[in-house]
């Protein structure tokens, strides 16, 4: 059995995905992904945090990934992306914000300051909320699992003060505790996003090749022929429709939406998996290639180049 290195308290319930805890990083793998387990627990369980471990989800390609979801905190932000069929919901101060996937997306991204419980929910249906056991480390097949662990009375320290492993060697932590799962609420009851649909004002507006402004005071997406469904976000977003003759540029390419957080006041730019790439060039810095769901501040006078002469000019609102 190997020994994990200790991370996070969870509690979990058993189910079909994979989830594999470290201690900067949370992946949580469908049960069609058992290939990629052993490579990611190794990588995880030695410290890896976000960006090291989005990386090695993404290196061969989203096209043969259904679906995954990945949790780091990062200083004071907990930073999640989710893709398929998952949810999480992060609780912060009297807010709760909902991350879902949806198999038709590429993936969302999410960072929220200040969360103090983190829910993975990976089954259709939830279904009943009992514990099977809590671990701060290792490999365990999960259909949900939450953190700080949702427990409601306390464990028998003289059963549970060595941590027990299946016959599998995949859980680990104390003993199984049969007590309720506490359920954040569902999407706006009574929490609200903390990147609002609609800013009161624009952050920023963007010159379209053909000389029209955009305003960002929600999400827009850009595209040959972009579609809402394509990610999860909050409020109607903007659709903008570019000409690409050659294809280059992706149905549903790029999203720039007011910025949350540090980001807060900003417009943030975000490739959504796009065939060819985004290329962002700010003021007085080198061109920098958008990694695919990987969010960007932009500032006035940032041009983002989606390729086959699109190409986007940040400016005041």
């Amino acid at each position: 059995m190997v020994s994990p290195a200790s991370g996070p308290a969870w509690s979990f319930r058993g189910g079909d995905w994979f989830g594999i805890f470290g201690p900067s990083a949370t992946v949580v793998l469908p049960p069609s992904e058992k290939d990629r387990v052993a490579r990611l627990w190794e990588l995880v369980d030695d410290g890896a945090g976000f960006d090291e471990t989005l990386d090695a989800l993404i290196s061969t390609g989203l096209r043969d990934l259904p679906g995954f979801v990945l949790v780091s905190e990062q200083d004071t932000e907990t930073k999640v992306v989710v893709r398929g069929a998952a949810r999480v919901h992060l609780a912060a101060g009297a807010e709760v914000v909902h991350v879902e996937g949806d198999e038709a997306t590429t993936w969302v991204e999410r960072s929220v300051p200040g969360v103090t419980r983190v829910r993975i929910e990976v089954d259709e249906e939830p279904g009943d909320e009992r514990v099977d056991g809590v671990l701060d480390g290792g490999l365990v097949r999960l259909a949900c699992a939450e953190r700080p662990p949702a427990l409601e009375e306390e464990p028998n320290h003289a059963e549970s003060d060595h941590a027990e492993s299946d016959h599998d060697g995949l859980t680990r932590g104390p003993q199984t505790i049969p007590v309720e799962l506490p359920r954040l609420p569902p999407p706006g009851i009574p929490g609200q996003p903390a990147v609002p649909p609609v800013t009161a004002h624009p952050v920023a507006r963007l010159v379209l090749p053909d000389g029209q402004t955009v305003d960002v005071d929600r999400s827009v997406l850009v595209g040959r022929a972009p579609a809402a469904s394509r990610i999860v976000t909050d409020g109607e977003p903007r659709l903008v429709a570019v000409q690409s003759p050659h294809q280059e540029v992706s149905s549903t390419h790029l999203e720039v939406r007011p910025g949350s957080g540090a980001d807060h006041g900003c417009a943030v730019a975000t490739d959504l998996g796009s065939t060819n790439g985004s290329v962002l060039v700010q003021p007085g810095l080198p061109p920098e290639e958008l990694r695919p769901g990987v969010t960007v501040q932009l500032v006035p006078g940032a041009v983002v180049d989606l390729g086959d002469g699109v190409s986007i000019e940040v400016i005041d609102a």
